[in-house]
């Protein structure tokens, strides 16, 4: 059990990746807060693994305050956090996609991993201790066309984890990402733009082992990556994504 007696804050773990995370942290000995803005998915998940409930629109200043508060409040320390929720734009041309669009997916796949930082990296420094996990994405490493602004921000994601590194070396907190590949989560249809059956086998064509990503392949990968096991890692960007980016 790598996460014997650590406490691990998953944010969108009511489902996908996150719930994965959530549920291999659990078996790995963490107690986890299954952190969602959908409160009865949250409930859900937390009841399976044992964990926390905490409802939390991670894109809003005070929202995420009011989590870090109960996860304190709970535990008095935060040992984990993963930056997993996230969410993407309809395929669409660049120039098509709008404002509302574009700032709601920059809003909760970069801007929360700002928010989660002002809140919980003091907590971590603190402590001399932690390890910070962004879920970031293979379309930041090796874009496809028609989800550009998509791309853009898990590729503010994953320079965002490489510069929180070099910060937070010195203060004893590690901070590394996940680039998955489309998976067999809530998003894969929006990926995808429609899920049919020709949609499917052209996405798995460019995966060189044949399949999506499961949620228990980045709760796998992000136990290791969160666990003392990997205490000389920081800043790495692990490509859980079947050969996708070769």
């Amino acid at each position: 059990m790598n996460l014997e007696g650590k406490t691990a804050i998953v944010t969108g773990a009511g489902s996908g990746f996150g719930a994965g995370i959530a549920q291999v942290f659990a078996r790995e000995g963490a107690t986890v807060m299954v952190a969602d803005i959908n409160a009865d998915a949250a409930r859900t998940v937390a009841k399976q693994i044992g964990g926390i409930a905490q409802v939390v629109d991670i894109a809003d200043g005070a929202s995420v305050s009011a989590m870090t508060r109960a996860a304190m409040d709970a535990w008095g320390r935060i040992d984990i956090l993963v930056n997993n929720a996230g969410i993407t734009h309809m395929p669409a041309p660049m120039e098509e996609v709008s404002e509302d669009d574009f700032d709601r997916v920059l809003a909760v796949n970069a801007k929360s991993v700002y928010l989660t930082a002002r809140e919980i990296v003091p907590v971590m420094k603190h402590q001399r201790a932690g390890a910070i996990l962004n879920v970031a994405s293979t379309a930041g490493l090796s874009p496809r066309p028609r989800l550009n602004w998509y791309n853009a921000s898990k590729g503010w994601m994953i320079t965002a984890t490489k510069t929180m590194a070099v910060e937070l070396a010195p203060e004893g907190v590690r901070v590394n990402a996940l680039a998955p590949v489309a998976g067999e989560t809530p998003l894969l249809a929006s990926f995808m733009g429609q899920d049919t059956p020709e949609m499917r086998a052209k996405f798995l064509s460019t995966i060189p082992l044949g399949r999506f990503s499961q949620p228990a392949d980045m709760g796998e990968a992000a136990a290791f990556l969160c666990s003392d096991a990997a205490s000389m890692i920081t800043g790495a960007v692990l490509e859980v994504d079947g050969g996708r980016c070769i």
